[in-house]
């Protein structure tokens, strides 16, 4: 557990698009963090260069300038939707200047979804594993590529570096620090403050919306949505090839050229969400789940949820049935 004195300050960097979510979270969640005599445990100090914009279209004041984060023992970034970091991998130098000197004096760095992109883009996450939102993986992947970026998890935490994933995944990593600080009988006590769960099983891959790729004219969609007719049924290889007139080969290469997957595995990501589907929205048991989305058994379904989305298939129902 992290040794902190009694009051832990926070330096939280408000930049021109932050996310006024990512803003607010370590706000709720740091403040309701008490001790049992209901005494704050942290200190929080938005620090800034004058008025800021959001990405939502006001304006935010900090009440603190950026010479402030000197005095933080953790200094944190919250998402950002304009500015270099996220379009061309440029940070300000006053910026670049107080998180460098920061993470030289030992404090915690820490970001909120694409908040990571200014980590990356002043240099602290070079050679080291980090996470933000899966929506961005493309454009702050292609920008620093000497990230190890996981866009999967909800968070990563490596020692003296945290990142988060997006918009909620915050709440996960902020409650993360203060169970780290101070046990979990404090970061229990805020998360029920702030009505959220306390720990999230599983990453962001359960909240990712996999679109199936239009074909451009003939090709491998008629045998496609043949297929998600019979999702109950065992379909072979064989049998798909034979619907679309071709080749097992050749089918298998246009397939994935269509879709970016080969048959197979596309075929079990239909199955999985499928089965998603039916944990979601019925209230039919495990068995009769995976049998209707054609993996056979409860034993096959724990099996591919929790390979594909890190959660059990109990998990995934409490979370998502309305």
């Amino acid at each position: 557990m992290r040794k902190n004195r009694a009051m832990h300050v926070i330096a939280v960097l408000v930049l021109d698009g932050v996310v006024p979510f990512d803003l607010g979270v370590p706000a709720q969640v740091f403040g309701a963090s008490r001790d049992p005599d209901r005494n704050r445990l942290y200190e929080l100090l938005f620090c800034g260069e004058g008025p800021v914009r959001t990405e939502a279209g006001f304006t935010v004041t900090p009440d603190h300038d950026l010479a402030a984060v000197a005095r933080a023992d953790t200094v944190l970034v919250p998402g950002i939707h304009t500015g270099g970091p996220v379009t061309d991998g440029t940070l300000p130098e006053p910026v670049r200047e107080v998180l460098l000197a920061a993470a030289a004096r030992g404090a915690r760095i820490v970001s909120i979804c694409t908040g990571a992109s200014v980590l990356a883009a002043a240099g602290l996450l070079d050679g080291r594993p980090a996470a933000t939102h899966w929506a961005w993986a493309k454009r702050i992947g292609g920008l620093y590529p000497r990230v190890d970026w996981d866009f999967d998890v909800l968070f990563v935490d490596d020692g003296d570096v945290l990142t988060s994933a997006g918009v909620g995944a915050g709440v996960d990593l902020c409650l993360h620090l203060v169970r780290s600080d101070h046990g979990a009988e404090v970061a229990n006590r805020a998360a029920r403050r702030c009505v959220v769960p306390p720990w999230r099983d599983g990453g962001q891959a359960q909240y990712i919306e996999h679109p199936d790729p239009a074909a451009a004219g003939t090709g491998t969609e008629p045998t496609r949505a043949w297929v998600l007719d019979r999702l109950s049924e065992p379909v072979t290889l064989e049998e798909m090839a034979g619907h679309a007139r071709m080749s097992v080969r050749t089918f298998t290469r246009r397939f994935r050229d269509e879709t970016g997957s080969s048959p197979r595995q596309w075929l079990l990501r239909q199955r999985v969400e499928h089965a998603r589907l039916l944990l979601e929205s019925t209230d039919l048991g495990v068995d009769v789940v995976a049998r209707r989305a054609g993996l056979g058994s409860a034993t096959a379904l724990r099996q591919h949820l929790h390979a594909t989305i890190g959660v059990a298939p109990s998990a995934y129902r409490r979370t998502f049935r309305h």
